[in-house]
């Protein structure tokens, strides 16, 4: 495949991915946390539990930002730090189960909000939109 037409493909699935995360965002505005926190919660959810330099490079944010982040997670019990039993000065910061319950119910209504766009689409275009999320998954 020509560079040309990579550049053509990257430059509509970027410009599709952009659209998919506002349909996201606006589904995301009933979890009561801000994007930040949201997305901090979500590397503990699925990635499991880290230390806040971990968590401060999966979320390409600087460790005093990722701080305030977590203090707030924190205090809306929807993350604790844990103390490690090998080694007690070491903390990692780990989702609760009331944040992974806010974090799948959002993970939910986005889920459903992006499915209520496809509903309209034909059975081809679904079957196409698949294939494509498929092979974008192993990029």
């Amino acid at each position: 495949m020509s560079s040309d037409i990579s550049l053509e493909v990257a430059e509509a699935i970027h410009s599709a991915a952009i659209r998919v995360l506002r349909i996201a965002r606006a589904a995301d505005a009933q979890a009561e946390i801000g994007p930040a926190q949201l997305s901090a919660l979500s590397v503990l959810v699925f990635a499991g539990p880290k230390t806040l330099t971990q968590l401060s490079t999966a979320e390409q944010v600087k460790a005093p930002t990722m701080s305030r982040i977590v203090q707030a997670l924190v205090r809306q019990r929807l993350a604790d730090r844990v103390r490690s039993p090998q080694d007690r000065r070491s903390v990692r910061i780990a989702a609760t189960p009331k944040g992974h319950k806010l974090l799948l119910a959002g993970r939910d209504r986005r889920v459903k909000l992006l499915a209520g766009k496809l509903s309209g689409l034909t059975a081809s275009d679904l079957q196409s939109l698949w294939q494509a999320a498929r092979v974008l998954a192993n990029i």
